[in-house]
């Protein structure tokens, strides 16, 4: 495919599938809801958001426009930031329970992947925790089609819109897993950019940089050729590994971080920006939705995990709380420089799209330039310095790792093998950068 990159191995995969929503894109777009509605066949909707967002603008946009195409509604907002299993199996019951033909979601990813969630529940039934993989739970397989659903994101750094994925906490390991099926993948994404005006500069910063690393993940992901090769297409996921369709959204997506990450954090008037910034989420949905993460999301869940004792400035939530963007990046200048070893090609390549000074820069530079660009970026955001100014320390280490370790999917997507060892190495790194 004209990439050494994704040259065939043995017992390799040999062909790659790939998905993504009907998108609509641009400011006033969600008073399109109802229309869209319409065009599903809908009548009876079940509207997920939350308990912030909803009697807000954007509810009432929303709203008004399922009023004005004649679909009923009933709003559901009993989500938890950062769902839980108790959580979404509340949310199945309530789908359950109504008359619905189709969900709507508005929200961030917390109320995305909980409409996601409830949709597996109200198709197939049955617990949440059995549809994660071993060992966590028994890998279920959803094997029915869900309700249409129309998703419709409040933040610019998820891309959940655009994926077959399902972040959800696992109460009895106070952590969280991945539910993966194709099946889960939203029929529309409407993406509007006047959704995120008000966001704080550290809510912009926190999910920039998740979009930032699902960029950067995807395109230093192990191939897709170099994963196990699935016979029956109706079993393969979309998260399969780096592969020429996901590298498309990534380069895009790492080229608007690098111009706009900044400015949008620091100028809540910056309307450009953030316009960029919510196109550039969406796009690192759609090539993570298709190949796959690895370890700055995989070691991300330790520190969610053990987080304590931390308030973080613009989100209304309880203590203790450290938003998933930040729980992302504090640990990636650590990781990338661990990773550029196994493919400097494609990290040398990735700072490149994310404006890093590589003048002079041999391959063997590779992770050093990658990480030295993102903490100019962490720095220029306000970011923390490291696991430290989280609360940790390195007698935590082992125990970060421990739990991390878990995230087998991710970690197996990671281009450079990783055991427990190299994770406590590179927390250790990650305890402070400058």
């Amino acid at each position: 495919m004209g990439c050494q990159y994704f040259a065939p191995t043995d017992d390799g995969a040999q062909s790659m599938t790939v998905a993504m929503p009907k998108l609509s894109f641009g400011r006033g777009t969600l008073a399109e809801v109802g229309s869209q509605a319409i065009v599903l066949g809908l009548k009876n909707i079940a509207l997920f958001t939350d308990q912030q967002l909803n009697g807000g603008m954007l509810t009432e946009i929303v709203t008004a426009s399922l009023t004005a195409a004649g679909v009923q509604y009933v709003i559901y907002d009993d989500v938890r930031i950062e769902p839980c299993g108790d959580s979404v199996m509340l949310a199945g019951k309530f789908l359950q329970q109504g008359n619905f033909d189709g969900v709507v979601s508005l929200g961030g990813g917390s109320v995305i992947d909980t409409a996601k969630g409830a949709l597996l529940l109200q198709a197939q039934g049955g617990d949440i925790n059995h549809y994660f993989a071993p060992p966590i739970g028994e890998g279920k397989t959803l094997d029915v089609p869900v309700l249409p659903h129309i998703a419709c994101p409040t933040t610019s750094g998820t891309g959940s819109e655009c994926t077959s994925i399902s972040v959800i906490r696992v109460n009895a390991l106070d952590c969280k897993f991945v539910i993966a099926s194709p099946a889960l993948l939203p029929n529309i994404a409407i993406v509007d950019p006047s959704c995120c005006d008000s966001l704080p500069s550290n809510v912009v910063a926190s999910t920039g940089f998740d979009l930032c690393c699902h960029a950067l993940e995807c395109y230093t992901a192990r191939a897709y050729t170099q994963h196990a090769h699935v016979p029956k297409p109706s079993s393969r996921q979309y998260i399969q590994g780096a592969n020429p369709f996901s590298d498309l959204a990534a380069r895009e997506a790492l080229s608007i971080t690098g111009k706009y990450l900044v400015r949008g954090v620091n100028d809540s008037s910056d309307f450009e920006a953030r316009d960029q910034l919510m196109w550039g989420a969406t796009l690192a949905g759609i090539a993570f939705g298709n190949s796959g993460t690895h370890l700055p999301h995989a070691m991300s869940y330790g520190v969610t995990h053990l987080r304590s004792n931390i308030t973080t400035e613009g989100y209304n939530v309880k203590t203790p709380f450290i938003p998933h963007g930040i729980s992302v990046v504090v640990n990636a200048p650590s990781i990338f420089k661990y990773t550029a070893v196994a493919t400097p090609e494609r990290h040398l390549e990735a700072a490149g799209f994310i404006n890093a000074d590589s003048v002079g820069a041999g391959l063997e530079d590779a992770g050093e330039v990658l990480s030295k660009r993102l903490l100019e970026l962490m720095r220029g955001t306000h970011m923390p310095n490291g696991l430290s100014e989280l609360g940790f320390s390195l007698d935590q280490v082992s125990e970060l790792a421990a739990s991390s370790f878990r995230q087998t999917r991710a970690i197996a997507n990671t281009p450079r093998e990783s055991n427990l060892q190299d994770m406590e190495m590179i927390y250790t790194a990650a305890m402070s950068y400058w």
